[in-house]
C-alpha cells in the first residue's frame, strides 16, 4: 500500500514536467534536462530515483507509435469477468506477449456489462483475432463474455501531461534551444 503523504517538491515537480513529453535525443538526455531547468544531471538523476522509489514515478518507459513500425491493427477486446476472478484473470491476461494494456474499470450496467480492458496491436486485423483466440485459449476465458473494438483512427498516442500549456510551450522552447546550442 502506497503511503498517503506526499514528498514531492517543486523541483521534483519541474522535474516531471520536463520529462513528460519524452527525453530529448541527446547522448546525455539527463543532462540536457538538468540545464533545460537549472539542475545539474547528477540531481535529476537522484531525483528520479527517487521519485520511482517513492512509487510517484511507476516506470520511465517509450511510447511506441505502432503504426509507424507497421502494426496497423489493433483492438480494445472488453471482457465481463465475475468480479471474484478479475484479480486472477487480469494479470494473467496482462503478462501475455501480445497484451500492451490491461486494466479493470467499473461497469455500467445495463448498457456496459464490461469490466477488464485489454489492447492487442497486430500488423493486420487477422493477426489481432489470432492472438485473440491464442489468448483466450492461454487462458482459458472460452466462457467469459467479450467484444472486439478494432480502432479506425488514431487522433492522439502519449503520455501523461501535468502542466498548463504555457508552462509546455515554454519547456519545450528550453529544451529544443539547449539541444540546438550543444549542436552549433
Amino acid at each position: 500500500m502506497r503511503p498517503t503523504t506526499i514528498n514531492i517538491d517543486e523541483r521534483d515537480l519541474e522535474l516531471v514536467r520536463a520529462i513528460q513529453d519524452g527525453l530529448p535525443f541527446d547522448p546525455r538526455p539527463y543532462a540536457a534536462i538538468g540545464r533545460a531547468i537549472g539542475m545539474p544531471e547528477a540531481e535529476v538523476l537522484e531525483r528520479l530515483e527517487g521519485l520511482i522509489a517513492q512509487g510517484d514515478i511507476r516506470r520511465l518507459g517509450v511510447v511506441v507509435r505502432h503504426r509507424e513500425l507497421g502494426y496497423r491493427a489493433n483492438a480494445m477486446v472488453v471482457w465481463d469477468i465475475p468480479d471474484d476472478r478479475v484479480n486472477e484473470l487480469g494479470p494473467l491476461i496482462g503478462r501475455q506477449p501480445f497484451v500492451n494494456l490491461c486494466y479493470r474499470r467499473p461497469r455500467h450496467l445495463p448498457q456496459w456489462p464490461y469490466n477488464l480492458f485489454c489492447m492487442i496491436h497486430g500488423r493486420s486485423r487477422e493477426g489481432v483475432l489470432h492472438n485473440l483466440a491464442e489468448l483466450i485459449d492461454r487462458c482459458g476465458l472460452e466462457a467469459i463474455p467479450h467484444d472486439v473494438l478494432f480502432s479506425r483512427r488514431r487522433f492522439k498516442q502519449r503520455g501523461a501531461n501535468y502542466r498548463t500549456a504555457e508552462q509546455q510551450r515554454r519547456c519545450t522552447a528550453d529544451i529544443r534551444t539547449q539541444v540546438l546550442d550543444e549542436r552549433v
